[in-house]
């Protein structure tokens, strides 16, 4: 069995938080005219890995839904992850 496992699983739990986290400040902020997250911290968020559930939370509350980049650049990052995942794993 592979080492690194559990770490990994737990990264991308953390990072998948802070991206959730992220992503729900921005849809309060944003109906709330205050500071907003940028559109390039959460795509960085979802690259380092919390591409998946931020995709999954930005489509539970209807948030960024009609940006092309967040709606075809996050599905592109979760491919991304997969093949490293996978190439990191395999044996």
């Amino acid at each position: 069995m592979n080492n690194y496992i559990i770490p990994v699983c737990i990264y991308f739990a953390a990072v998948s938080l802070i991206a959730v986290i992220m992503t729900v400040h921005d849809k309060k902020a944003a109906k709330q005219h205050k500071w907003r997250v940028s559109e390039a911290s959460l795509l960085l968020a979802g690259l380092a890995g919390g591409a998946l559930a931020e995709l999954i939370t930005m489509k539970i509350i209807r948030h960024k839904t009609k940006h092309i980049k967040f709606m075809l650049g996050l599905p592109a990052e979760i491919v991304l992850h997969i093949v490293l995942l996978y190439f990191l794993f395999r044996r």
